[in-house]
């Protein structure tokens, strides 16, 4: 399988939905709302893709400062490519880009949860999510 990898390469709006709905990823983003996902590839400073050929096949997509902290909001493989080593291949040129100090941090699909531990990753529980319709409290604790 002859796969090509490229950093900051940009992709199209449209490339980005097709593939994470080839991955089921699509599941848990808003691939119907194009004004959040033009805003989501528009605003990633890092992006690792695999290409087959001209088609589009897997995306690391991250925010990153480059030397504290890297957040993995997307790891997307095509159904038909996972489990050959695409999303390792993406990850690993996806920290090599990265300082000697920096953390790869991602929250992971329930599903995924496993294959995290399995290459590499330490759980951390301290993770706090705050959803948009959601106010910051004003009462002290």
């Amino acid at each position: 399988m002859d796969i090509d990898y490229k950093v900051n390469t940009p992709i199209a709006t449209d490339q980005f939905i097709t593939l994470l709905r080839e991955s089921t990823l699509g599941e848990r983003r808003p691939v119907e709302d194009r004004d959040c996902m033009e805003g989501m590839v528009r605003n990633s400073n890092l992006m690792v893709t695999a290409w087959y050929g001209d088609k589009l096949i897997g995306i690391a997509r991250s925010m990153t400062d480059f030397h504290f902290a890297c957040y993995l909001s997307d790891l997307a493989v095509h159904e038909k490519f996972q489990r050959s080593g695409v999303g390792r291949q993406l990850q690993t040129i996806t920290q090599a880009q990265l300082g000697p100090r920096c953390k790869l941090i991602l929250l992971a699909a329930p599903a995924a949860n496993s294959y995290y531990a399995h290459i590499g990753y330490t759980n951390n529980p301290r993770c706090w999510v705050l959803e948009r319709g959601q106010a910051i409290s004003t009462r002290h604790a």
